[in-house]
């Protein structure tokens, strides 16, 4: 298990910053609320704006579902109220550390989050020098719990994610030669190119990058189509992939598309809808592997008019749901455990905990806190009807 670090969290008084739905005034970590009842906090350290807006959207959507069917919780045989307090990280690694300061003085006593690794790694050292313990829900790169103690995650890594791309890429389209595109100083998709890439073998593969505030890929497509490659993998951001897709399309491409799990987003589908293209994902949930849960999220989504906008616009369950509701009960179930609300003692047995999820079950290795998971899920846009299709369930 992760060495615990032994930092005092000082108690505040302020009020949590609304988003998505709002909150409420906050408390110190256990105090009552204005109705008398005792409330525990749990962080949402998540994008709701930039490049990954729709994304970290999504993500929260899982949680306040979850937030919704299971209110309360049971710590050291009381019942607490569970509040949501929101920080919008902006999808920016400048933003990151002040978005999660607003959560560490908001008095949580874990955090969720977030959707984007970059500003994981960016905020962490926030969260690590005031004792608070975080999940992160799809943060994929290996740097965000390497090293320390206090981040833990429950979605597969990119080492893993990467090698399942550039063997699908092999197995599935014979392909020998590999072109690569990632924007530059992004975490995320520099960091997946790379492990693609050691898989694929780097002789194989054409490399580039784009920088910050490209709109324009038609170059980059274009060196695509001239390099010889036999597959495109650009594992970038849905407001980027949305526009590259668009490109493609213009120019005939010609060739699959493959990416991470940032693609798996209805945004893309939109984006493909009509369009020539070969789009294909890995990720974390196939829509249909729990029908009770995915009647029971669409139809909570589809009550609602703001759920239905952060949900870019239709129903389909994006793996970045199912995750961000699966980490909310990881976290009640790390402060049942710790039978405390104290950050320091729920990052003690956080690294013990085990949960069955929508995704597949859940545990900690004890190494570096990272999900113990060996399988992603393989998705195909249907350009016709815009929709995903499962394609496979892939190992390494």
């Amino acid at each position: 298990m992760k060495k615990l670090l032994s930092l005092a969290l000082a108690s505040a008084m302020v009020l949590s910053l609304a988003a998505c739905g709002g909150g409420d005034k906050s408390q110190a970590n256990g105090s009552g609320s204005s109705t008398g009842d005792k409330v525990v906090k749990i962080g949402v350290f998540e994008p709701q704006s930039g490049d990954n807006g729709s994304g970290g959207k999504q993500e929260i959507l899982g949680m306040q579902y979850a937030n919704e069917k299971t209110p309360t919780v049971e710590i050291g045989g009381e019942t607490y109220t569970v509040e949501l307090v929101y920080a919008d990280n902006q999808s920016s690694n400048d933003k990151a550390p002040s978005a999660a300061q607003t959560l560490v003085a908001g008095g949580v006593s874990i955090v969720l989050g977030s959707y984007g690794s970059g500003v994981s790694i960016a905020a962490s050292d926030t969260f690590g020098d005031a004792g608070v313990p975080a999940i992160g829900v799809t943060c994929t790169n290996p740097q965000v719990t390497a090293g320390n103690s206090h981040y833990f995650r429950i979605c597969f890594l990119d080492p893993f994610q990467g090698t399942v791309l550039a063997n699908f890429a092999k197995d599935k389209f014979s392909a020998t030669k590999a072109y690569c595109l990632a924007k530059q100083g992004d975490d995320y998709s520099v960091g997946l190119c790379n492990y693609f890439m050691e898989a694929f073998g780097k002789d194989n593969c054409v490399y580039e990058t784009f920088p910050e505030g490209t709109s324009d890929y038609s170059s980059y497509v274009t060196n695509a189509k001239n390099s010889g490659a036999q597959v495109f993998f650009a594992p970038v951001s849905t407001e980027a992939a949305a526009l590259i897709i668009d490109q493609a399309a213009t120019q005939s491409l010609g060739m699959p598309m493959l990416a991470g799990d940032t693609w798996d987003s209805n945004v893309i589908t939109a984006a493909a809808k009509g369009k020539d293209v070969d789009v294909n994902v890995t990720t974390f949930y196939q829509e249909g592997g729990n029908p009770e849960f995915d009647a029971g999220i669409k139809e909570w989504i589809n009550a609602d008019a703001t759920n239905l906008t952060n949900n870019n616009g239709n129903d389909e369950v994006a793996a970045v749901t199912v995750m961000g509701y699966d980490a909310y009960y990881v976290a009640l179930e790390a402060l049942k455990a710790a039978g405390s609300t104290k950050p320091a003692d729920v990052m003690a047995v956080l690294g013990g905990v085990e949960f069955d999820g929508v995704s597949g079950h859940i545990a900690f290795d004890d190494v570096n806190g990272d999900a113990i998971r060996d399988v992603a899920y393989v998705k195909h846009c249907n350009t016709e009807t815009g929709s995903w299709e499962f394609v496979a369930q892939q190992g390494v």
